[in-house]
């Protein structure tokens, strides 16, 4: 039976089950990764002659270790839950993890692990954070039959998910990168990040209508804390549950539809929602925009 004829409840159920489990998933990774003072519990890297080296604070090495850390955590909750896992077969290939069901392989989801630092606080309280990429909006998303740096056509998953990982940069202690530590030094090793906070969604709940990169045919996620772990992006706000459709067609879009620019006369690509559904000739005065 092909995921086509799979009728529309059970793919919502199926959904809507998954998600329930990679949340609950999500609440009890912050006591894996933290220490009783909310520090991170991995402190540097090791050598055979039990030397320590202290982690950079750069972002893309403590994303890289932060997910390797919880890959063990992540085959426990596939072998929980009943499925097989599957990590993408390149570097840059869609998605980070393919969790396929063990009794019904058309049951497919997409896990991508999304790491960033916050940003602002307001009212002593974490407010922004630098933001994620939620993966290309470019051939395997348009063409969703598309086998190019993804690890099945996107039409095939069920769900996409993001497995988002909030952590603030720990300022306050000075860390000296070139020193060597040992072993029984550990406990006193500061660790380069703290204050972790875990979530998860679907991507179209988290998504902005901004590119998350420059050079990069990648989509960006809100910012704001409140809207990124309640998954209320703007998609969300202004569409619902009706969102993700809209989520699709926009992106698939982005970038590629010419409008007229009011202020200069001239034509324009459109990157933004609100040029989209005036494209679309939707006016954006009739739609009540949902408050988070």
């Amino acid at each position: 039976m092909e995921m086509s004829k799979m009728d529309e409840k059970t793919k919502i159920e199926l959904k809507e089950q998954f998600l329930s489990q990679l949340q609950s998933f999500a609440e009890e990774l912050h006591d894996y990764v933290s220490t009783q003072d909310d520090q991170w519990v991995i402190k540097g890297f090791i050598d055979v002659f039990k030397n320590i080296y202290t982690i950079t604070s750069d972002t893309k090495i403590v994303s890289k270790v932060i997910e390797i850390h919880l890959f063990p955590k992540f085959l426990e909750f596939a072998n929980k839950h009943g499925y097989k896992m599957i990590f993408a077969d390149k570097q840059n290939w869609y998605p980070d993890i393919t969790f396929i069901s063990k009794k019904d392989e058309r049951i497919k989801f997409a896990v991508d692990l999304k790491t960033t630092y916050i940003t602002k606080y307001k009212d002593g309280m974490p407010y922004e954070c630098n933001g994620f990429t939620l993966g290309s909006h470019g051939t395997y998303f348009i063409d969703r039959q598309s086998t190019k740096n993804i690890q099945f056509p996107y039409s095939e998953y069920l769900g996409h998910y993001v497995l988002g990982i909030l952590y603030e940069r720990n300022h306050a202690t000075k860390i000296d990168e070139t020193k060597k530590y040992k072993l029984e030094e550990l406990e006193n090793i500061p660790s380069v990040i703290k204050n972790f906070v875990f979530f998860a969604h679907e991507k179209w709940r988290i998504a902005s209508d901004k590119s998350g990169s420059g050079n990069t045919a990648n989509i960006g996620s809100v910012k704001r804390i409140k809207e990124l772990l309640e998954g209320k992006g703007i998609f969300w706000q202004y569409f619902g549950k009706n969102g993700e459709e809209w989520f699709d067609e926009y992106w698939m879009n982005y970038g590629r539809i010419t409008i007229k620019d009011n202020k200069t006369g001239k034509t324009k690509k459109m990157t933004s929602l609100k040029e989209f559904l005036v494209f679309k000739g939707i006016e954006i005065s009739k739609i009540k925009r949902r408050k988070v």
